[in-house]
């Protein structure tokens, strides 16, 4: 059944991404009434948004009154989803204003909420929008992290709207969770998950990898900031757009993973080890292309150090720590083995070869648990794995934070 969308639109540039974010929610099925506040307008008109919604548009209540648009509209929502939200925006929501017709359904709405936010940096981190941040996602809403790159005029820093793709793709995934999105369950935690695969260079021009693609780090990534966590992603050499509301730190070789993922992990309550991270590297690397002389080169390799195992034996109390494992054969043997040698919380075993997980939209696996426990996902898309993992940590997570 098509959900009821409420797409709110904020003053600031990044309006012109609303309308393709617009343009995926409505082909994806979904009835999307967009509401604009009245400045925003000066960025993208009415006729614009009408078009590509095929709904009515206004950005005043006293439209349709007989209608009663202000309650009518929030009460009947499956979702309010705003994005651009400017720091204007966002304080006016904070303070429960009720000065347009936005803010008017915000106060009505009983459906999950998604604030995306864009706006200078120095805006985005300023107390009073760090307050305001706070004082929503307390309500329940969730505030997505915005994304680091280039804002207005020559300045980059965080605070960019991130893009519309992977903002539909959070706001499938809340609706997808349907009620329980309404209060996010992972909501003031700390989350880092690693992604991609590794790369050890044997010289300028080559190197160790494999076929990982990233997709299953990234859509844990997004479905736990979906979920409402503060998410740090760990992405080793990956070709696909920044999950919204993620923190992106970006390596290559499986060193800056251990560094970047034992940084990140200090205060975490939750690490997810996804990335395919190489066994081995080059003992040495050239500093010049190695050349074709005859005889191919001797290469001699040394290990790589055990980042999931020095996560465990680092971890602070309560931390849940969940790793993954590719397995060609013998899964859930192999998987059990490796399990009791990592002293993880959870394994997630997925059977590797040509098409099957590695480098492809979908995955199954068998998740293992510390405490004896086994939960068999049968093949279907990523995001679905995604979630199974989460409902697991989320199971073992301590009350309290």
């Amino acid at each position: 059944m098509p959900a009821r969308i409420i797409l709110g639109v904020g003053a600031g540039i990044a309006a012109y991404k609303a309308c393709e974010l617009l343009r995926r929610l409505t082909e994806s099925g979904h009835s999307v009434r967009v509401i604009p506040t009245e400045d925003s307008l000066r960025f993208v008109g009415t006729a614009t948004w009408a078009a590509l919604s095929g709904q009515p548009v206004t950005a005043t209540a006293w439209d349709d009154i007989h209608e009663v648009p202000h309650v009518r509209l929030g009460q009947r929502a499956d979702l309010v989803f705003v994005a651009p939200a400017t720091a204007d925006l966002l304080a006016r929501a904070a303070a429960g204003r009720a000065d347009d017709l936005l803010t008017a359904v915000l106060l009505t709405a009983r459906c999950p909420v998604v604030f995306a936010p864009a706006m200078h940096t120095e805006m985005w981190e300023h107390p009073a929008t760090v307050a305001n941040v706070s004082t929503l996602r307390d309500r329940g809403c969730l505030v997505l992290e915005p994304a680091s790159g280039r804002l207005t005029g020559p300045d980059t820093g965080p605070g960019r709207l991130p893009e519309p793709d992977e903002l539909a793709s959070t706001a499938l995934a809340v609706l997808a969770r349907g009620t329980a999105a309404a209060a996010p369950d992972l909501a003031g935690r700390r989350v880092v998950v690693s992604a991609g695969g590794t790369r050890e260079e044997l010289d300028p021009v080559r190197f160790i990898g494999n076929w990982s693609s990233g997709r299953q780090g990234y859509a844990l990534a997004r479905t736990a900031a979906a979920r409402g966590a503060e998410v740090t992603l760990v992405s080793a050499n990956v070709a696909l757009a920044d999950p919204a509301g993620a923190k992106m730190v970006p390596v290559t070789s499986a060193a800056e993973m251990r560094s970047a993922m034992l940084a990140a992990a200090g205060d975490a309550d939750a690490v997810v080890m996804a990335a395919a991270v190489a066994d081995y590297r080059p003992e040495t690397r050239s500093e010049s292309k190695i050349k074709k002389t005859g005889d191919p080169p001797l290469l001699r390799l040394a290990e790589n150090p055990d980042i999931l195992r020095e996560l465990v034996d680092r971890r602070r109390p309560g931390q849940v720590i969940t790793g993954f494992a590719a397995e060609t054969e013998d899964i859930v043997e192999h998987g059990r083995s490796k399990l009791a040698s990592k002293g993880c919380d959870l394994l997630v075993v997925n059977r590797v070869g040509r098409g099957v997980a590695l480098g492809t939209s979908d995955n199954a696996a068998v998740v293992l648990a510390a405490d004896g426990s086994v939960t068999d996902v049968p093949r279907g898309p990523k995001q679905a794995l995604a979630d199974v993992v989460w409902d697991l940590v989320a199971a073992r997570l301590p009350a309290g934070r």
